[in-house]
């Protein structure tokens, strides 16, 4: 096959096909009589195997991982490509445990024991209403999870919940009663505060996560022809 042909055959650039024969992320071509490429089934192949990388990890990523498996160990190889598996599951849960942080909003008692109708709690209080004690909530302070104000007392000063501290707090308390970790929560968190208003949040959410399903898959594509290069490339460790 010329470039051309292998080209139009997977849908890519007659000059993307050149690039990634330099790179080395597909074979190297056969060189004719006449100095031209020549491509093969083995080409499509990776070629192939490469767009549906790119669609699950991006462009950069995926030509990185695909030069990296053809002068790695096997062991060192299939690493590689279950760590981007890996990456992938984490961005889907950090997601699930968005959706969490949502469900405790909207279930949120409008009360003011709950701190839904208080102005600010104190550490004493908030533990008492969260069913935690106060260390927890110095710890959630320290990682980052919940952020209370100082005000100054006769005895120096003193941790206050706002109503923004007290949401902050009892959606870490639901996370962290489902078993999500810290970071996750963190990452849920922030992912909230991007997404701003509730309705749009959810929506946000579901585009996430059909996204995520989509890139997934292309990997899922990509990975059985990503298990045949490693076994005809890796070489052995040292």
């Amino acid at each position: 096959m010329s470039t051309s042909q292998v080209a139009e055959s997977v849908g890519c650039s007659v000059q993307q096909v050149r690039d990634l024969e330099a790179l080395g992320v597909i074979a190297p071509a056969m060189r004719r009589d006449n100095g031209y490429r020549g491509f093969d089934a083995v080409h499509v192949r990776d070629l192939v195997a490469y767009r549906a990388l790119a669609k699950a990890v991006g462009p950069v990523e995926s030509r990185a991982v695909m030069r990296r498996i053809r002068v790695s160990s096997t062991e060192e190889a299939v690493v590689l490509i279950a760590d981007l598996h890996l990456t992938l599951r984490r961005e889907i849960d950090r997601v699930e445990a968005a959706r969490c942080a949502l469900r405790a909003i909207e279930s949120e008692p409008d009360d003011g024991a709950a701190g839904g109708a208080a102005d600010e709690l104190t550490i004493t209080d908030l533990a008492t209403a969260l069913g935690v004690r106060a260390s927890t909530l110095r710890f959630w302070e320290q990682e980052g999870l919940v952020a209370p104000v100082r005000v100054r007392t006769a005895a120096g000063s003193a941790r206050r919940y706002p109503t923004a501290a007290i949401r902050q707090a009892r959606i870490t308390a639901v996370l962290r009663a489902a078993g999500h970790r810290i970071p996750d929560i963190r990452a849920a968190l922030r992912a909230l505060d991007d997404l701003g208003e509730a309705s749009a949040s959810h929506a946000a959410l579901d585009a996430r996560r059909a996204d995520l399903t989509a890139r997934l898959l292309s990997l899922m594509r990509a990975a059985g022809v990503l298990a045949d290069i490693v076994a005809e490339c890796a070489t052995s460790p040292g």
